[in-house]
């Protein structure tokens, strides 16, 4: 069964088919001293300094950038952005797309934990210009020093350009199918896969959020701190206020990190306001954690509107530790919305955004393993609902048969709409693997291109429900199993096991495959009361009750050591690479140099 339909106005001919780029000035000239975008920098005060440009300062400085880029690049060469998430990059961004220059959203070398993410990407769009700052300058020149990666024809320093040089710029027109930027994806092995965002896609996914938010209300605002190199973080604050001339309020990832309850302040900041925000699934968590009664003492959380749950798996157990925290500050309980997407599709697919609590569905797993969704109250397998797409069509596909599944039955997630970008960056081969799906009997739906998802996924009821990656899919003796169950039952299984921070994946074997699960190590069981084969004994004991399948090998390992995406989902694969690399920090060998 397909869900969705495109937006009238992003039709031929509709209103909405004005690049989005194209709407800054428009909103320079209809409310220039409204504000645009707010960084709140929490490095020079804890309590957070307020930075703001206004729509006619936005324009201005954009188009300074342009101007600037112009100089060292000419249209269709890259801009590596590696410079801090501030004002800088939001205008650096937005200068690279008024010049037609491909901008690159990466980030500085010195931040810990994606140097491998940093080298893939930026060796693979080959950028004749970088644009950084001038306190990152020393990590940019060692990272060039180091690696053997394309060298710039020059370094653009984004604090130091004259927002008057912005006067020179002359607009020049765009077409819906030029390259905006590339955003790559991350949680991959392989090589680095630069997605080719066009001003169409783009423009499309902003709108499609909007009206899948439904921001009806008056006043709406953004509120974020997530990275502006990631899908997420850059579509929902540089693009969604512009789709109306709204307000975004950001601040960088690490100041949410060291404080996560930074985020709820800033949310609570907005009286009258209605706020939206997004994050993922382990981010909700991470406050839910903090959000002790004397923390969030003196909040105001009514104004929150619509708060995005936007990475797969979303936990039942996050959905109701975060409601439960936040209600005394005014957390209403439809505020949380759950939601599907990914950075092939720009990002927003599906959102469950209509004021109501998340709905969730219990179902027997044994039956879904073998494909069907099949509800029951005692069921051990509950899912979310991700919600329905808007502006799209979404199709759950047998990718065998390439034939549309009916209700209830799980297929592989296509997507289809304007949002959907041409394909990857001098990769056509793979582009034309992903992007070019086409239906066996499309009926009344578009015979394509579909894009493959990659995801496993069923619709229930008119919701879609995700229910795994499929290259992470473990089949032993014949039978199916989803990693995310195998991982819940072994984070429960122990106390000394991490939650949300255990990795379950599968190697070849000689017959079928053999099951293997890497667990982080919980800080509060100290190691001198840890007992290793306890803990072993433990996880394996519940895999085997749970799932009638035997563990091939249990490792736990030291906090921090299972790989994860930039968005925080658990890499599985190159967690797995780890492994057969020897590269794990196992407590075990921590144990033994205590000794």
């Amino acid at each position: 069964m397909a869900l969705g339909s495109l937006l009238p106005e992003l039709l031929p001919g509709g209103a909405g088919r004005t690049p989005l780029i194209e709407r800054i000035a428009r909103w320079a000239r209809e409310k220039p001293d409204a504000p645009a975008f707010t960084f709140v920098d929490y490095s020079l005060d804890p309590s957070g300094v307020h930075v703001t440009y206004d729509w006619a300062e936005t324009d201005r400085r954009a188009r300074a950038l342009a101007v600037r880029l112009r100089q060292v690049a000419g249209p269709g060469d890259r801009a590596a952005l590696l410079l801090p998430q501030t004002l800088d990059y939001m205008m650096t961004m937005l200068g690279a797309m008024y010049a037609h220059v491909v901008a690159v959203p990466l980030f500085s070398p010195d931040l810990p934990g994606h140097a491998d993410r940093l080298i893939g990407a930026y060796t693979d769009a080959e950028p004749a210009v970088i644009v950084t700052s001038r306190n990152a300058l020393p990590h940019v020149e060692k990272f060039l020093a180091d690696h053997d990666v394309p060298r710039p024809r020059e370094i653009v320093f984004a604090e130091e350009v004259e927002p008057a040089l912005g006067e020179g710029w002359t607009d020049e027109p765009f077409g819906f199918d030029d390259l905006a930027y590339l955003q790559y994806t991350s949680g991959s092995t392989r090589r680095p896969a630069g997605v080719e965002i066009t001003h169409g896609n783009v423009t499309a996914n902003a709108m499609q959020l909007w009206a899948g938010w439904a921001p009806e209300k008056p006043d709406p605002e953004l509120v974020s701190w997530l990275p502006l190199f990631h899908d997420m973080g850059l579509i929902a604050t540089m693009a969604l206020p512009l789709v109306r001339g709204d307000h975004a309020i950001f601040t960088d990832p690490v100041s949410f990190i060291m404080n996560p309850l930074r985020w709820m302040q800033l949310i609570a900041e907005r009286p009258g306001k209605n706020v939206y925000t997004a994050g993922p699934n382990f981010a909700y968590e991470y406050v839910a954690t903090a959000a002790k009664p004397e923390k969030i003492a003196g909040l105001d959380l009514s104004g929150l509107t619509t708060c995005l749950n936007g990475a797969e798996p979303i936990r039942t157990s996050t959905l109701a530790m975060f409601a439960e925290a936040l209600e005394p500050a005014g957390l209403r309980p439809g505020a949380q919305a759950p939601g599907y997407g990914l950075a092939e599709a720009t990002v927003f697919v599906t959102a469950a955004a209509d004021d109501a609590p998340p709905r969730t569905i219990a179902a027997d797993r044994e039956a879904l393993t073998g494909g069907e969704l099949r509800p029951d109250d005692r069921g051990t397998s509950t899912l979310v609902s991700c919600g329905r797409p808007c502006g799209q069509f979404v199709a759950i596909v047998d990718p065998e048969t390439r034939l549309e599944q009916p209700d209830g039955r799980v297929g592989e997630i296509w997507v289809h709409g304007p949002n959907t970008a041409p394909g990857y960056w001098r990769n056509s081969e793979r582009s034309q693997e992903t992007f070019g799906g086409e239906l066996a009997e499309p009926g009344g739906l578009p015979a394509g291109p579909w894009m493959k998802t990659g995801d496993y996924g069923v619709v229930h009821e008119g919701e879609l429900y995700v229910t795994g990656r499929i290259k992470d899919l473990i089949i032993v003796d014949g039978r199916n199993h989803y990693p995310q169950d195998i991982e819940v039952t072994a984070q429960e299984a122990h106390q000394a096991v991490r939650p949300d921070h255990v990795a379950a994946f599968a190697l070849a074997g000689a017959e079928t495959e053999r099951l293997v699960v890497v667990a982080e190590r919980n800080r509060r069981v100290p190691l001198g009361r840890l007992d290793p084969e306890e803990v072993e004994a433990a996880v394996r004991a519940a895999v085997n009750v749970e799932h009638e399948m035997s563990v091939h090998e249990f490792v736990l390992i030291e906090p921090g050591g299972v790989s994860r995406t930039s968005s925080g989902k658990i890499a599985r694969a190159a967690t797995r690479q780890r492994y057969l690399d020897g590269g794990l920090p196992t407590t075990a060998a921590k144990l033994a140099s205590r000794k």
